[in-house]
Formats: structure tokens, sequence, C-alpha cells
């Protein structure tokens, strides 16, 4: 009866020691195994087989792509301004028992890299040139950090660059001064509609007097000229003067009736000898 005992007892263990060395790993894992604390090899996706008590699985490592989200953080640029940038990075771990042997904590490790890589970068370039060169920005990191990052035995696919915005402090500043400009501009638009609008007017008063000038020069000559045929068709004759002269008294008297100023107006008796007193008067 002991003896039955003792070899089901064998045979229990016999089959969970079997059971212990059969191992599935899971599609998207690799497992490291290590034998007596020392690695050994690793465990494809499947049906694999160690050796009970004395290998066992050390790691279970993800072979799927992992997103690292990079925390965000202050960025002086160039130009000393403030600048709060975050980043998010995108790695595949080809290589598991580099990953786990070749550094404590990868996942860690990354975003250092990440986060003391962007400080470099953007350190060596304006507020301008960073805010609009995010492609430029990331294409320089991924090319810093793929070197380091491949001896652990992970491939860096990509890393973009989520957000790089002037700190709140610069933000307020810029808009103020985004408003000084605007106002400035909207000053310099207005003196400059002020000024052509003297000029303008400067212009128009200048052609108005030149027309004026024009005009009595061509009404004095005009009047030289009647004068002048006047003076040869009366050849010494008083009558048609005296006609002519007065003519031109009565309508001044007119005008000097109408004027809103005009209180008296006073008519000589004889007209023909004021027009004659006149004539007297010019010079021959």
């Amino acid at each position: 009866m002991d003896g039955m005992i003792v070899l089901l007892a064998l045979l229990i263990l016999t089959l969970v020691t079997l059971l212990k060395g059969v191992r599935l790993v899971p599609q998207g894992y690799k497992w490291v195994v290590q034998r007596l604390g020392k690695f050994d090899r690793s465990l494809s996706p499947g049906l694999n087989f160690t050796i009970p008590y004395i290998e066992t699985v050390a790691y279970r490592v993800t072979t799927k792509d992992i997103v690292l989200d990079i925390p965000s953080q202050e960025v002086i640029t160039r130009d000393n301004v403030v600048i709060i940038a975050n980043a998010v990075a995108y790695i595949n771990i080809l290589a598991p028992e580099k990953a786990v042997y070749g550094v404590e904590d990868y996942e860690l490790a990354i975003r250092n890299l990440v986060q003391t890589a962007l400080r470099s970068i953007v350190g060596e370039m304006s507020l301008d040139d960073a805010l609009s060169s995010r492609d430029q920005i990331k294409a320089k990191l991924k090319n810093s950090i793929s070197d380091d990052i491949a001896d652990w035995g992970i491939a860096l696919k990509t890393v973009e660059i989520q957000d790089i915005n002037p700190s709140s402090t610069m933000q307020t500043a810029m808009e103020e001064q985004a408003a000084a400009e605007r106002a400035r501009r909207a000053t310099v638009t207005r003196a400059d509609g002020q000024k052509q609008a003297a000029i303008l007017e400067a212009d128009g008063r200048l052609e108005a007097s030149r027309r004026d000038a024009e005009a009595k020069i061509v009404l004095a000559e005009a009047t030289r000229q009647a004068i002048q045929k006047v003076t040869e068709a009366i050849q010494g004759q008083e009558l048609p003067a005296v006609f002519l002269l007065g003519e031109k008294y009565v309508d001044s008297l007119g005008r000097m009736a109408d004027s809103s100023n005009a209180k008296i107006v006073v008519l000589p008796a004889d007209i023909p000898a004021a027009v004659r007193g006149i004539m007297s008067s010019l010079p021959k």
C-alpha cells in the first residue's frame, strides 16, 4: 500500500515537472529565459520547452510598437524665449535580451533621451524657427537618439512633436506686441490718408488759383482788344464812346444796388456829362 502511494506521488511529480517545462508564448511577445540565473535564450511565440527547475522565464517583453508619451517641459530658445514642448515616441523592441539587460528601465531612459535631445535642438533655434520647423526638429530628434537606443536592441519608429508653444507669459507679451503693431499700422495709415488729402486739397487750390490768374489775363486781353477796336471804330467821335462807357457805368451801379452791403446808391443827374468827365481823365 505504501509503495502505491509513493509511486502515485512520483507520477504526479513527474507530470507537474513536465508541465512546468511546456511554455506557450502568445503572439506579440518574447520571453527571456535564464538558466541558473544567466541569460540563455529568448522564446518566440508558440510552443516552447524549458528545463524545469533549471531554466526560468525572467522577462516577458512585448514585440508590438510601444507608444511613449514624452512629458511637457520648458525649453529656452536661442533668443532667450521660454517655450513649452512635448512629444510622443514610437519604439519597437527587436532584441528583448538587450532591452532588459542593457538598461535598467528602457522606457524611462528613452523619455529622458528625447527630453534632453529636444532641449538641445530647440536651444539652437530662434522662437520663429522653433514654431515653424516641426519637421526639422523631428528629423534631428530621431537622428540624435536612434543610435543610442539601438545599443539596447530597440528601434525608434518615429517621434512626433505634439505641442510647441510659447509660455503663458510670452504669449501675453506677443499678444500685446501684435496689438501695438496693429495700432501703429492704423495710425500710419490714417496719417498717410490725411497727408494725401491735404496734398490733394493744396493741389486743388493751386490749380484753381492758376486758372483764376489765367482767366484774369484772358479777360484783360479781351478788354484791351475791345477798347482798341472801339477806339478804332469811333475815330475821335464822342457819342459812341459815351454810349459804351455809359452802358458800363449803369451796369456797375446796378450791381452795387443789388449788393447786400449797399445802403444808398447815388445816380448822377447828367450821366453823359459824368461819362465825358471819365473820358477826359483817361490818358490820350
